[in-house]
Order: C-alpha cells, then sequence, then structure tokens
C-alpha cells in the first residue's frame, strides 16, 4: 500500500463537514496505487474513496473529476465525486494537499480475468470513448509522447547498453508514427489510458465500475483500447497475447463502435506505444522512487517483455 499522507479520524472529519457529512464510522487505508494516497471511508451517508493527491495539482483536477461526473451522468459505472453543496467544487484541501471524495463502487478486482469479463471491459470503453465525446475540457494525455521523450533522457543512464538502445529506437519509431496518415485520422477523445485489472471491479461477470481516472486525458480511442489488451487479454509470464480473451474485448468495442481501416493499419503499433508508456513509467518510478509510508515499485522488466513481443508479431486482428 502507498500511503504518503497518513490521516487521522478526528483529522478527516471536519473536512467531511463540508460536505454535509457528519458521522465517519471507519476510515482503512487501500492496499494498491503508487501515486496518490486513498482510503475507505464509512460515513452515515454512505461509504467513499478518499484520494488526497500528491502530484496532481488544483489545474489538473478539474478534468478528471468533471470527467468522471460527465460519464457518471451518462450512465456509466464510475465513481461521482461528491461536490461541495455550496461551492459546487469537487475538491478541497485537506493536509494542504488536494482532495477528493468518490462514490465506492461495488466488486472486487480480478487477477485471472475470462472472456466475459473481458468482453465487458471491451463495452465499457466504447461506451465510454463515445459518452466522453462531448466532454469539452481539454487535457492531452500526461504520459503520452512528449513524456516519454522527456522521461527518456532521464530514465537511460539507469539502463544497460542494450536496453538504452531499445528505449531510444522505440521511442524514434513511435515519434514517425505519430506523424503518419493513418495516426492522424484515429477517432481521438478523453480516455481512461490506465484500464488495468486492478481499476475496474466485478461482481462475478459483471462490471460493478472502473476507477482511477487520475492518468487520464485525450488522446486516441485505439490507445486506450491496447493499454487494456496489453494487460486483461496476456499470459502475465511471457507477455503473449491469449487470443480468446482478446477476442473477446475486442468484440465487445466493435459491438459500441465500429473499427476502421486507421484502426486496423495503426493497431500494431499502437499496442507497441501502449506496452512503450508503462515500461518507461515503470522504469522511472524504480530507478527514481518517491517517499512512501509503505511503497513497492513495480517491475519493469514486465513492460519490456510485453513490448518485445509486441515488436516481434503477436497481435489480435481488427475485424471490422
Amino acid at each position: 500500500m502507498a500511503v504518503f499522507t497518513p490521516i487521522k479520524q478526528d483529522e478527516l472529519l471536519p473536512w467531511l463537514n463540508q460536505l454535509n457529512i457528519n458521522s465517519l464510522h471507519a476510515l482503512e487505508g487501500i492496499a494498491s496505487g503508487i501515486e496518490n494516497t486513498n482510503y475507505f471511508v464509512n460515513t452515515n451517508c454512505g461509504e467513499f474513496v478518499l484520494t488526497v493527491f500528491e502530484k496532481l495539482g488544483s489545474q489538473e483536477l478539474p478534468y478528471y473529476l468533471g470527467l468522471m461526473e460527465h460519464l457518471a451522468a451518462n450512465q456509466l459505472p464510475v465513481p461521482r465525486p461528491k461536490a461541495n453543496p455550496n461551492s459546487s467544487e469537487l475538491f478541497s484541501f485537506l493536509h494542504k494537499k488536494p482532495a477528493a471524495l468518490v462514490d465506492r463502487l461495488p466488486g472486487q478486482s480480478v487477477t485471472q480475468p475470462n472472456s466475459a469479463q473481458c468482453h465487458a471491459i471491451g463495452e465499457f470503453c466504447a461506451k465510454a470513448h463515445r459518452a466522453a465525446s462531448n466532454f469539452k475540457p481539454y487535457y492531452a494525455n500526461p504520459r503520452g509522447l512528449p513524456w516519454w521523450q522527456i522521461t527518456q533522457a532521464t530514465v537511460q543512464p539507469f539502463l544497460p547498453q542494450s536496453l538504452a538502445n531499445l528505449l531510444e529506437e522505440e521511442i524514434k519509431e513511435q515519434t514517425a508514427f505519430s506523424n503518419t496518415a493513418p495516426y492522424r485520422s484515429l477517432p481521438e477523445g478523453p480516455i481512461h489510458a490506465d484500464l488495468f485489472r486492478d481499476n475496474a471491479l466485478f461482481e462475478g461477470d459483471r462490471l460493478g465500475g472502473v476507477i482511477d481516472f487520475y492518468f487520464a486525458g485525450n488522446d486516441k480511442w485505439l490507445f486506450d483500447l491496447a493499454v487494456c489488451i496489453n494487460d486483461w487479454c496476456i499470459n502475465h509470464l511471457t507477455g503473449e497475447i491469449q487470443p480468446h480473451l482478446a477476442t473477446a474485448l475486442l468484440e465487445g468495442y466493435a459491438k459500441i463502435q465500429a473499427f476502421s481501416i486507421a484502426d486496423q493499419q495503426a493497431w500494431p503499433m499502437m499496442l507497441r506505444a501502449a506496452a512503450l508508456r508503462f515500461w518507461i513509467s515503470r522504469l522511472y518510478d524504480f530507478y527514481l522512487p518517491r517517499p512512501a509510508e509503505i511503497l513497492t515499485p513495480k517491475d519493469p522488466t514486465h513492460f519490456e517483455r510485453i513490448l518485445l513481443q509486441r515488436r516481434s508479431g503477436n497481435i489480435p486482428l481488427l475485424n471490422r
């Protein structure tokens, strides 16, 4: 568990009072996450999740929380932020850091998803992309190509030459890919950008909700889908895609949003882009960790394997 900001019940209650919550029954740190401090909060008004933002500031949060509110209003199973009844603000400061309270959704994350669960994730992605297409605020994906290019110089000195060369080559190829006609023609809008298995909650095969939108941003819809395939539909020892899971997820998406010729042309490079994004971020977290009460950086070699797999092929087809 990453707890960067320890909070006690008697410290939290005055903060909750401004949201018209007058009784705090329980406060429990959440055993996941490496970016923010998260707690389950049980109150007289129901169960919520408290997030104290360790890196995000007041400029970025209106986009993230506003997107969650927008999707919830469009009947998507995402946590709705609790607004201040007087100011309508979706966050305020706790321990001098921005903090928000959102609804706690039902279900648990799955470690070994089945085809039905993968289908549900694909369908959710397509519905969320369509619902967010009229969300007016714009915020570029904070972990997109410009961030990869900047972070490459930071992590490269820590790497053996073979991996430094791989990182440099992949970023060059992704930069060139971003200037191609198929890439430029791909539909885009607000995306989750981090929809891993631990960010979805299931009750059996029913999707209870999708959480943690704090890496969201405007980017290609296909990138969002590639992030999902690279986590939900693989052998986690080898990084190989499991065809039956990938087929289910892609069919779930195509049920709502059909794939174009440009999608098909861009798909192999987009799967590589999604692998690169998490390889480089894990390299950064591994070599330049932040202090936390409890924090274990995730293994960067996992996405190194996935990137190498995608560079060698093993690509599921997009059917129009």
